[in-house]
C-alpha cells in the first residue's frame, strides 16, 4: 500500500488542532476546566492529574495547571483494523509502519493494532515477524491478519488469486510467526477448515473475527458456538439482511458473544445501517474502526494495497480495476465526530465505540480505553465542535494542546 505517485503534500494533522500551540507542560501536570468524559457519566468543569505515564488521584503539589475550558477530554482512541496511513503501510518497512504509527497518534489514536492484507503466506510471516517487534517495543498493541483466509465471493479489495481456505496449520503458521502479538485472525468461517482454525484461535487467546464471508446464518450460529467474538466491518464484504435468508448480518447482530467493527466515513455504511446495529447491538458491543489505507491523512492519489492498484479520490479509495471499496483514508478523530454530530450518538456511547469496548477486546482494560486513575495517560483533547487540539499518549503530548 505504499504510493505509487505522490499527490500534493498535505498536513497530517488534523485541520482543528492548527493554529498556535500553547507550550504544553511536561512531567506532572492537572488539566482543569474541561468536560470529563468518565465511566460514571461525564463531569463539566473537570480536573485530571498526570504523574509519569498514569493518571493520578491527584499530582504533586507544584505541579503545573493547563486551563482547557471549553473543551472535552475523552481516553485515547483505540484502533483493532487498520492498514496503513501518512502515505505509508504496515505491509511496508520499519519507516513506513512507524510513519503510519505516527499518522493516526496525530489523530488521537493512542492505542493501534497493525492489519496486514492478503499475500502470499511467506511475505505475510516476513511481515508478522517485523511487526513482532514492534509491539515488543510498545509501538503497536498486536497484530491483526485479514487475509488471506476469506471468500473469493466477498474478497473486495483482496487479490483473489492469494486466497486460500483457513486450513489451521497455516492459521498456526501466522500466529506463531506473530510471536504471541497477534490478536486477531479474520475469517471466512463457511470455508474447508473454517470452524476448526476458530477453535485453534480459541484456544490460543487469539480473537476469530468472522468477515469477508458468504456464509449463511445457520453457518455463522455455527462459528460464534465455536468461539468467534467479531464481525470484521460488519455489513461490508457479507451478504446483505434479506427476510427470508438473513444470513451472517443476524447472526452477528443477535448474539451478546460477538462485537461488531463498524466503518463510519458517511461511505461505507448508510447512517440507518449504523444506527441498526447500534439498536440491536447496543453501545456495548460496537467497536468503531478506520480500516484505514495509506491515503489517511496523506490525501488523493494512486495507491497499492497489496498487490493491487488504487485509486483515491476526494477522500474514497478505490480499485483501479473493478471499482471495489478499498479500505478507508478515515482516522478515528473524524470517526467520532461524525458519531455526536452527523449520526446523532450520545458522546458516551460514541466514547464506549473508539475507547472503552476495543480495550476490552484487546485484554486491556486495566490499561487504556478509560480515564481513571492508574491508567495509561492516553487522552484526546476536543473543542466544542469536537475538532481535535491535542493529544496525549502515555503521559507525553503527541500533539501539544491548541487553545485560544
Amino acid at each position: 500500500m505504499t504510493p505509487e505517485q505522490e499527490s500534493p503534500a498535505q498536513s497530517s494533522a488534523p485541520s482543528g488542532a492548527r493554529g498556535t500551540a500553547r507550550p504544553a507542560p511536561t512531567g506532572p501536570q492537572v488539566l482543569t476546566g474541561a468536560t470529563v468524559v468518565l465511566p460514571t457519566g461525564t463531569v463539566k468543569n473537570g480536573t485530571l492529574a498526570v504523574d509519569g505515564r498514569h493518571i493520578t488521584e491527584t499530582a504533586p503539589a507544584n505541579a503545573p495547571h493547563l486551563d482547557v475550558s471549553g473543551h472535552w477530554l475523552l481516553p485515547g482512541f483505540v484502533d483493532i483494523h487498520n492498514h496503513g496511513g501518512g502515505g505509508s503501510s504496515f505491509s511496508g518497512t520499519p519507516d513506513d509502519i512507524l510513519q503510519a504509527i505516527r499518522t493516526h497518534r496525530e489523530h488521537g489514536t493512542t492505542t493501534l493494532v497493525a492489519s496486514t492484507v492478503t499475500d502470499e503466506m511467506d511475505l505475510l510471516v516476513r511481515q508478522a515477524g517485523l511487526l513482532s517487534e514492534l509491539a515488543e517495543q510498545g509501538e503497536l498493541a498486536g497484530i491483526h491478519f485479514e487475509g488471506p483466509f476469506i471468500s473469493p465471493c466477498r474478497k473486495g479489495a483482496h487479490s483473489e488469486g492469494l486466497l486460500r481456505d483457513p486450513d489451521p496449520a497455516d492459521v498456526r503458521k501466522l500466529v506463531d510467526a506473530a510471536r504471541g502479538k497477534a490478536v486477531m485472525v479474520t475469517l471466512a468461517t463457511e470455508l474447508p477448515g473454517g470452524l476448526d482454525s476458530v477453535r485453534l484461535l480459541a484456544e490460543q487467546g487469539v480473537i476469530a473475527a468472522i468477515g469477508h464471508t458468504d456464509a449463511t446464518y445457520e453457518q455463522t450460529v455455527a462459528a460464534i458456538d465455536a468461539g468467534a467474538t467479531v464481525a470484521t466491518h460488519l455489513f461490508n464484504a457479507m451478504p446483505t439482511l434479506g427476510h427470508r435468508s438473513p444470513g451472517p448480518v443476524a447472526a452477528l447482530l443477535e448474539d451478546e458473544r460477538v462485537t461488531v467493527e463498524l466503518i463510519n466515513d458517511g461511505t461505507h455504511l448508510h447512517p440507518a445501517a449504523l444506527e441498526l446495529a447500534f439498536h440491536h447491538a447496543g453501545p456495548d458491543r460496537v467497536a468503531f474502526i478506520t480500516d484505514a489505507m495509506d491515503a489517511a491523512g496523506a490525501g488523493d492519489g494512486r495507491y497499492l494495497l497489496g498487490p493491487l492498484e488504487v485509486e483515491v479520490s476526494d477522500g474514497v479509495a478505490r480499485l483501479v480495476e473493478g471499482g471495489s471499496i478499498a479500505g478507508s483514508t478515515l482516522t478515528l478523530d473524524r470517526a467520532f465526530k461524525r458519531a455526536v454530530t452527523v449520526d446523532g450518538l450520545p458522546v458516551a456511547d460514541a466514547v464506549a465505540a473508539l475507547c472503552a469496548n476495543p480495550a476490552r477486546l484487546l485484554g486491556l482494560s486495566d490499561r487504556i480505553g478509560s480515564l481513571e486513575p492508574g491508567k495509561d495517560a492516553d487522552l484526546v483533547l476536543l473543542d466544542e465542535n469536537f475538532d481535535l487540539k491535542g493529544v496525549m499518549r502515555r503521559g507525553e503530548w503527541v500533539v501539544a494542546p491548541r487553545l485560544p
